[in-house]
Parts: structure tokens; sequence; C-alpha cells
């Protein structure tokens, strides 16, 4: 699977996990270039504290487009520590 964002291609991994119609992917198939550490945090009932990274590509920004769980809840362990996206992120094969 493949994110992909302002024509360029963020993640790449055989490996996601989906869970609620999101694609998760392992950390280490994330381009770090592209990824900056937010601030914003959210909650999840289920799954625990999101933390958020703000995507540059290209010149643009794309603020919060990805997010993650870094210490989950008992019953999300299997993505804890994987990225997800949104905000105008493609997934594709």
């Amino acid at each position: 699977m493949k994110a992909i964002w302002n024509n360029q291609i963020i993640a790449e991994s055989n490996d996601t996990k989906v869970i609620e119609n999101n694609h998760y992917f392992p950390k280490n198939s994330i381009k770090n270039e592209y990824f900056k550490n937010s601030n914003t945090q959210s909650n999840c009932p289920w799954k625990g504290l999101a933390s958020y990274y703000t995507l540059e590509v290209n010149g643009e920004t794309n603020k919060d487009a990805a997010w993650y769980y870094p210490d989950t809840k008992h019953a999300a362990k299997e993505i804890e520590g994987y990225v997800a996206f949104w905000k105008g992120v493609t997934i594709s094969e």
C-alpha cells in the first residue's frame, strides 16, 4: 500500500493494518523527511491518546494529516506506533 500526498509517496508498506477503514502504516515505512511533529493530540475511547504529524511536501504543508498512537490501550496494541492518514492523503495499492 502507498500513502500519497501532493504527488509524492510519503509511506509504502506491504504490512498495513486496517482499523475503522484506515490503513495504518508501520513507523519504519514512512518517509521521515516529509513528517514534522505536531503538538496536536486527540483521544479515542478504545485506542487511547493520538499524536499527529504535519506533512511538508514540495513546499506545501498539510497540518495534522497523519496520526499515530504511541502508547495504545490494550484493545489497539496491534497498531501501536503505526501511522494513519486523512486530509487529502490518498491510499492506494
